[in-house]
C-alpha cells in the first residue's frame, strides 16, 4: 500500500446547467408524460494545480536556493523575482534573532505574485537539528541539544520540545525544517567513524526502533507546531566513513531490505514530510551514480518499494564535494531525471542559473523531461497546499 504524504485539496469548479421549464398543464387534462432519459450530470474532475503556471515557472518551483541569515543575498532576491524560484533555504551564518529573522524572511516573501511564482507561496527552510547542527540561534531562540541526547528523552518529552523549537521557526515564517536526520549508525564505535553522522552527534540511536520512535516524535512536534519536516538522508549517511560534504562517499553496507531504509515506513506514516535524498554512491543498490542520481534509487526504491509519493529534494548539489565531478547542468537535469522533486542549492544562488537554464532547456526540447518537470513541480504545489494537514 503507498503512503500517500499529500492530498489533492485543489477542488474543479462545476459549470452550473440551465434547468428548462417545466410543461404547463392545461386545466383539465393530464400533463404530458416525459419519455426523455435525463442526461447524468458529469462528475467534477480535479483542476491541475498547476495549469496556471508557465513553464519558467513551473522549473523554479523545483529549486531551493540558500541565503544567510545575516541579510539576504542579492542573488537569492534575484532567483525569485527573476527566476521564479519556489523555495528559499537560511544556511549558517552570523547569530540573529527571532525579530531579525521574521524581517528577512519578509524580504523573500513580499516577492511571491502572479508573475514571479505564479502566486504560488514560497517554502522557507532551515536546518534546525540541535546540536552541531543548528543555523538559527540568538535571542528568542532555544538552544537545541543533539539528536543523541533528544533520543535519551521520552516521545512525549521530545515532541513537546519539538513543538517549542517549531514553534520558534513557525513566528519567523520558516515553515520548512530540513530536520530530523533518520540516519541508522549502528554502534557507539561506528560513530566515532562516521564522519557525517555518528561523529557529530546526529543520530537519534544505534537501531531502527530507536530512530523512529525519536525521530517521529522529532517531526510530529514540528507538524504540530506548522512546520514541515523532512526526514534525511536516503537511504542513509550512517554506516560511511566519509562526509559528502567534503569528499566522496562510497557506502558498501547499506541494502535495499536494510533497516536504513526500512525506517522510512514507519516514519513517512506519520504525517507530511519531504525525504532528503543523499549523494553518497551506494555500491550494493546502485553502484553507477550517487543516490540523488539514481532512479533506481528514487523511482523504484522510495517511490516504488517504500511506496512515498511525496516531495524529494536532494542533499546539497551546490557546493557538496560528493557532486564536483558533474557540470551543474548535469547535476540539475540528472537529479530530476532520477525523480527528485527540489534541487537544494544550500550554499547560495551562484550556480543557480546553469542549473535552472539547463532543466528549461531541457524541458522544452525533450517531452518525456517536461513531463517529469511537470510531474515534480505538480508534486511541490500540492505538498504547499496540504501544508501540515494530513
Amino acid at each position: 500500500m503507498r503512503l500517500r504524504t499529500a492530498a489533492v485539496l485543489v477542488t474543479a469548479l462545476v459549470a452550473l446547467t440551465a434547468c428548462a421549464p417545466l410543461p404547463t398543464a392545461t386545466p383539465g387534462t393530464s400533463p404530458p408524460v416525459s419519455t426523455t432519459t435525463p442526461t447524468p450530470t458529469p462528475t467534477p474532475t480535479p483542476a491541475d494545480p498547476i495549469a496556471r503556471l508557465t513553464l519558467p515557472q513551473r522549473v523554479g518551483q523545483l529549486f531551493m536556493v540558500g541565503t544567510g541569515t545575516g541579510s539576504a543575498a542579492p542573488g537569492t532576491l534575484a532567483a525569485v523575482a527573476d527566476r521564479h524560484v519556489g523555495g528559499v533555504f537560511l544556511h549558517s551564518g552570523t547569530r540573529t534573532s527571532l525579530t531579525r529573522t521574521a524581517s528577512l524572511v519578509g524580504q523573500f516573501t513580499r516577492l511571491v505574485s502572479p508573475t514571479t511564482t505564479g502566486g504560488i507561496p514560497l517554502w522557507v527552510a532551515t536546518d534546525q537539528e540541535g546540536g552541531d547542527v543548528q543555523v538559527l540561534s540568538g535571542p528568542g531562540y532555544t538552544g537545541i541539544p543533539s539528536a543523541l541526547r533528544q533520543g535519551a528523552l521520552t516521545s512525549a518529552t521530545l515532541q513537546t520540545d519539538a513543538v517549542g523549537w517549531g514553534g520558534q521557526l513557525a513566528q519567523t515564517g520558516v515553515d520548512v525544517n530540513l530536520a530530523p536526520v533518520a540516519d541508522i549508525v549502528t554502534s557507539p564505535a561506528l560513530a566515532r567513524r562516521n564522519a557525517p553522522i555518528g561523529l557529530l552527534n546526529r543520530q537519534y540511536g544505534y537501531d531502527e526502533r530507536t530512530v523512529a520512535r525519536a525521530a517521529g516524535a522529532f517531526a510530529d512536534g514540528m507538524r504540530q507546531a506548522g512546520v514541515l519536516p523532512a526526514f534525511k538522508h536516503f537511504p542513509g549517511l550512517g554506516r560511511t566513513d566519509s562526509n559528502t560534504d567534503f569528499e566522496p562517499a562510497v557506502d558498501t553496507a547499506i541494502t535495499a531490505d536494510a533497516p536504513d531504509v526500512d525506517v522510512y515506513r514507519s516514519l513517512l506514516a506519520g504525517g507530511p514530510a519531504l525525504v532528503m535524498v543523499s549523494t553518497a554512491v551506494y555500491e550494493r543498490i546502485d553502484p553507477s551514480a550517487p543516490a540523488v542520481f539514481s532512479p533506481r534509487i528514487v523511482g523504484d526504491l522510495l517511490r516504488e518499494k517504500v511506496g512515498f509519493d511525496g516531495v524529494v529534494i536532494t542533499d546539497d548539489l551546490s557546493a557538496a564535494a560528493a557532486v564536483g565531478r558533474w557540470t551543474p547542468a548535469q547535476r540539475a537535469t540528472m537529479a530530476i531525471d532520477a525523480g527528485c522533486d527540489i534541487l537544494l542549492l544550500s550554499s547560495g544562488p551562484e550556480l543557480l542559473p546553469r542549473m535552472y537554464e539547463a532543466v528549461l532547456a531541457k524541458a522544452v526540447a525533450d517531452p518525456v523531461f517536461a513531463g517529469k518537470v511537470d510531474a515534480a513541480a505538480r508534486r511541490v504545489v500540492i505538498a504547499k497546499a496540504v501544508g501540515v494537514g494530513s
